[in-house]
Order: C-alpha cells, then sequence, then structure tokens
C-alpha cells in the first residue's frame, strides 16, 4: 500500500498475492499480539488479501477491525477472505496511509505489516498512523530487510537478484532495507514508548523450498516488479531469465535454506 508519491514495487501478480496469503498473526504479526484483546478496535493498514485482517478480527471480537488498502482490486479479495471465515466485524476501505481519513484517536491499535518499506515517506506515514491512534494505544509496524536476507546454498544469481531488486525498490521510491530502519524512523516520526525487536521467515524443506522459490521466479519475471525492472533500465529479459533460472536452482538443491529477517516497533502512544 504505497502513498501517493511511491509505485508499489510488486503489485498484484498472483505470484504476488500467493505469498501474501500466506501471512497470517502468528507467524507475521506474534510481537503484536499481547496487545490486542476483545472489544478493542484495530486499522490494519495496507491490509493485502486480508488473512493478517481476519485473524486480528477474531483476537479483537467483539471489538472491530477497519482494513484499508490503496487497492480497490485486493480489498475484493479481503472482504472474500473474512466472509468465508464467518466474521462479521471487519469493513474495508480504500485508502492513503499517507491521508487515511480518521478523526484523531480513531483507533486502540494501528497496525502495517510490509507497508513502509514501500514508502517514499515512512517517517510521515508514522505519524499519520500516530494520529488516529488513542492515547493509551499502540502503533505496530513490521518490515523485511532485504539487506539482511541469507540463503544457503550460494547461488550466485540469488546475489543478482537481490541487488537487482534493491536497485529497482529504491528506484521506484521506496527502502528495501526497512526492517533495520524502523526504530530510527519511528523516533524521527516524535513516537515514544518504542519497543524494537525482530522476528524471522525461514524457509527450508522441499515444499517450503518449492512455494517460496516458485513464487519468486514467476514474480521475477511476470509481475509489476519485472515492468519496473526493465523499464527503469536495471536490467533485460534475458538478465531476469538468469535470475529466475537462479530462483529454481536454488529451490532444487536438497540443503536449501532461506531466512528472512523483519524489524518490528510497538510504539506506545
Amino acid at each position: 500500500m504505497p502513498g501517493s508519491d511511491a509505485v508499489y514495487t510488486h503489485g498484484h501478480h498472483e505470484s504476488v498475492l500467493r505469498s501474501h496469503r500466506w501471512r497470517t498473526t502468528a507467524n507475521s504479526a506474534a510481537y503484536l499480539l499481547d496487545s490486542l484483546a476483545p472489544g478493542r478496535s484495530v486499522l490494519d493498514v495496507g491490509c493485502g488479501p486480508g488473512t493478517i485482517t481476519a485473524g486480528l478480527a477474531a483476537l479483537v471480537a467483539p471489538g472491530t477491525v477497519t482494513a484499508v488498502d490503496a487497492a480497490e482490486g485486493v480489498l475484493d479479495e479481503a472482504r472474500a477472505t473474512v466472509a468465508a471465515r464467518g466474521l462479521t466485524n471487519v469493513r474495508f476501505l480504500r485508502a492513503d496511509v499517507m491521508a487515511l481519513g480518521f478523526p484523531a484517536g480513531s483507533f486502540d491499535v494501528v497496525h502495517a505489516h510490509q507497508v513502509l518499506q514501500h514508502l517514499a515517506d515512512p517517517v510521515g506515514a508514522l505519524r499519520e498512523m500516530r494520529r488516529v491512534c488513542r492515547p493509551g494505544g499502540v502503533v505496530a509496524a513490521r518490515d523485511s530487510d532485504y539487506g539482511a536476507m541469507s540463503w544457503y546454498p550460494e547461488v550466485p544469481g540469488l546475489s543478482e537478484w537481490r541487488e537487482l531488486y534493491r536497485r529497482v525498490a529504491r528506484d521506484a521510491g521506496g527502502e528495501p532495507d526497512a526492517g533495520r530502519r524502523l526504530l530510527s524512523w519511528a523516533r524521527r516520526a516524535d513516537l515514544t514508548g518504542v519497543t524494537a525487536s525482530a522476528g524471522v521467515w525461514c524457509f527450508a524443506g522441499e515444499t517450503d523450498r518449492a512455494w517460496w522459490s516458485g513464487l519468486w521466479a514467476e514474480r521475477t519475471v511476470a509481475s509489476s516488479y519485472a515492468s519496473l525492472a526493465v523499464g527503469g533500465g536495471h536490467t533485460d529479459r534475458a538478465g531476469l531469465e538468469r535470475v529466475a533460472a537462479a530462483w529454481h536452482e536454488w529451490g532444487a538443491h536438497p540443503d536449501g535454506w532461506f531466512s528472512v529477517p523483519h524489524g518490528e516497533i510497538l510504539c506506545r502512544v
């Protein structure tokens, strides 16, 4: 969910949404769970296909979740996700994180997962998130850090992938190494009571390797990211195919292991 002056690097290709649908409160928002309780109101910023949203809604019911995203199409999927789980305490709205359009102090918890890395002004976004959070509430954000990702075996093409992705993301106005910067951004936004932590996704084993490598190989050649990479002069189609082949090579290796670290912040308002 980029702001109005940034481009969402990934887009909403099926290979992107496939990874987003895997996300849950357990694997992507564990640092936030102690701040949730029945009856609380939550704003889920950049909700995507709604799998984390649904988990939040179940935890705060009969409280409410307001889920926002800049893309109307993905909101339709999020509505279907929540409806399929029989949840009735969620409303969905199209919104820009830089100008949320809610009165000050509207929510007990304001949450954003993998959002700030795509913004030209993450500090401004945190200020806006704080504005709509009630005194005594929590502003929470979690973002991955591409520069800190690690893998084994050392397939050379994956180093090419990482450097290519970081160039494309920065050219689009974002910061792919956002995880390590969250604490700094929170301080610059004058947020107080900040607790910084880290979490990790790890993909190993035949099923996880096939899933993770397959979606990234497909994303590399078929998503909006591919168009930005070529259109921005960062690589050509042959370069994208070379990187996709590296993903398949890593995914086929029985010793394959991939770590995705995240920075996390909980800010008491």
